[in-house]
């Protein structure tokens, strides 16, 4: 004998399926909070000299031509983890040294290769771009991007 579904039990799947997803979409939605709290950036606190050194990103365009993160162009390297591959994650002066060293020997010279533009930024502009940077390097991407050369 067949069964016929009734009113009844089409109002109950109905709700009990709604709930069930409303329940998943709130477990996954505290999920996601309590990762951004706690792990993706808990590590690397925001700053004034962070929140400076992002200004200075902005204000000279920095991701038209450098991802970070892989956002932005890919005309020149991924900066999110420059200050891992340089070796300077862990020392601020050393961070400073080395982008102020990057910057002013900018443009390279060499005929036919890219060419980073002379921006003439001061030291603390840089010190702030490099505490941004390591800042950037800091937070949690789940190992992206990979700590390749390039």
């Amino acid at each position: 004998m067949r069964e016929v579904m009734t009113k009844t039990m089409a109002r109950n799947i109905f709700y009990g399926g709604s709930l069930f997803f409303i329940l998943i979409f709130l477990g996954l939605t505290i999920h996601s909070f309590y990762y951004i709290v706690t792990t993706s950036t808990a590590a690397a606190p925001l700053t004034d000299s962070v929140i400076k050194g992002k200004f200075v990103w902005e204000r000279h365009a920095c991701i038209n031509c450098h991802t970070l993160h892989g956002e932005g162009a890919y005309f020149a390297p991924e900066v999110g983890n420059v200050m891992t591959r340089w070796g300077v994650i862990d020392n601020p002066e050393d961070a400073f040294t080395t982008l102020k060293s990057w910057i002013e020997a900018q443009p390279t010279g060499v005929e036919g290769r890219r060419q980073m533009p002379r921006f003439h930024l001061s030291d603390e502009e840089i010190r702030n771009l490099a505490n941004f940077l390591i800042w950037a390097d800091k937070t949690d991407t789940q190992n992206w991007p990979p700590n390749d050369a390039g």
